[in-house]
């Protein structure tokens, strides 16, 4: 059996630098939706040097669905965890644990509906992801785990 376990964890260092390389659209740092709708052409710089642009007019969605205080909370893109193998996949959060946090309201709107909050964020499902991707597609972004 130990030979089986050597096989698994080169199998897991080599899906692990795989993944890097599918994460690396990912950006390098955040910023918050205030921030974004002060910047003539709203963009973050990723991981493999290139730029995520923003679409306007989901900036100006995101703002009518938040208080003034809650934009300066909302990071962007928000950040869908995909795990191998799972049908749902989660988007953390910066809320402290008495709060929902501005995702989950985000998500509810969009989806209108309750959403399933968390601990550590809101856990979404893949038959949510349509919708979610429909209204938030630049706003939104995959980062792949195992």
């Amino acid at each position: 059996m130990p030979i089986e376990q050597e096989k698994d964890d080169v199998i897991a260092r080599y899906l692990g630098s795989e993944l890097s390389s599918v994460n690396a659209q990912l950006p390098k740092k955040r910023k918050t939706l205030s921030q974004l709708l002060h910047e003539e052409h709203p963009r973050v710089s990723c991981l493999d040097g290139s730029e995520h642009f923003f679409r306007i007019d989901e900036l100006r969605f995101l703002a009518s669905i938040l208080e003034d205080h809650e934009r300066d909370d909302l990071l962007l893109p928000m950040i869908i965890e995909v795990h191998s193998g799972r049908s749902d996949m989660m988007v953390r959060s910066r809320r402290s644990d008495e709060e929902q946090g501005v995702e989950a309201k985000v998500f509810a709107e969009v989806l209108d509906m309750p959403v399933s909050v968390e601990k550590t964020g809101v856990r979404i499902y893949r038959s949510q992801l349509g919708a979610m991707r429909r209204a938030l597609k630049t706003t939104t972004q995959y980062v792949f785990t195992l």
